[in-house]
């Protein structure tokens, strides 16, 4: 299994699993059924249970059915945080490679290189069990450019990764800085000592606490040390705190003025 390494504001590197590609091709293939099953029973319904007539109904046809299955990786991933059905079922997501969540314009790239899935998302509007077919084995083919370029790039990255800046990771191992940084502070008499910590971006607070997770996992603190020097250079703090119990800390100052603002 390939692993990347993803820099940080910090200049830290944070290593995540790429995707398998046999992950990644059954993510597609159970997405790709989900279509297939949502056109034939749009199809049905339109065209049995409501007796609806082609010549009448070519635009219901395609409101209903080709957009649905046009917008379908593009709406998945942005709801389900980087994941459609099949990549959730595979514990899998994409995610940006500087380290969180990709941006609306990332998933838009991501979406419109999605070209070789296009023939067989409008050519079934001319239905037929033959037609369907074809537009199928014509998608099929464009698919296998894709599964070159995937083979051959160094992270696995597809055309549209490779122009997005994004890469599909394994979600069960791989760190993702993105992981929420709520914490709550119920204490009443609670008293902020890192005040200057409002000045971070939320991308460098979502660094502390993944490097945080990442240091507990492997009890190792290097990056902790690198990180907290950086943090004290940049805020001008002084402390003695240990590294780990300093990060800790300047994420609890955090939440707390986040929650009572």
């Amino acid at each position: 299994m390939g692993i990347i390494q993803i820099g940080t504001a910090f200049n830290i590197d944070l290593e995540f699993e790429i995707a398998e590609f046999h992950k990644r091709l059954l993510a597609y293939l159970i997405d790709f059924v989900l279509l297939i099953i949502y056109l034939s029973s749009m199809k049905y319904v339109l065209y049995n249970e409501l007796l609806l007539n082609w010549s009448e109904s070519a635009g219901m046809d395609i409101l209903l059915i080709s957009l649905p299955m046009l917008l379908y990786s593009l709406l998945t991933e942005l709801w389900l945080n980087g994941q459609t059905v099949g990549k959730k079922l595979m514990n899998i997501r994409v995610i940006s490679l500087e380290g969180g969540e990709p941006t609306f314009g990332q998933y838009l790239l991501r979406w419109i290189t999605k070209f070789f899935e296009w023939p067989f998302l409008f050519g079934y509007i001319a239905f037929s069990g033959a037609n369907l077919i074809g537009y199928t084995f014509i998608t099929g083919l464009f698919g296998i450019a894709v599964v070159i370029i995937i083979a051959v790039s160094a992270k696995n990255q597809r055309l549209g990764d490779m122009i997005a800046g994004t890469v599909v990771v394994s979600t069960r191992s791989a760190l993702t800085i993105a992981d929420t940084v709520f914490m709550n502070i119920n204490k009443t008499d609670y008293k902020v000592i890192f005040p200057e910590v409002m000045r971070l971006s939320d991308r460098d607070i979502n660094t502390i606490k993944g490097v945080l997770t990442q240091a507990a996992k492997r009890n190792n603190y290097d990056m902790c040390h690198r990180v907290s020097n950086k943090i004290k250079e940049v805020l001008k703090i002084d402390t003695d705190m240990h590294v780990d119990q300093f990060l800790e800390k300047l994420l609890e100052d955090y939440n707390y003025i986040a929650t009572k603002e």
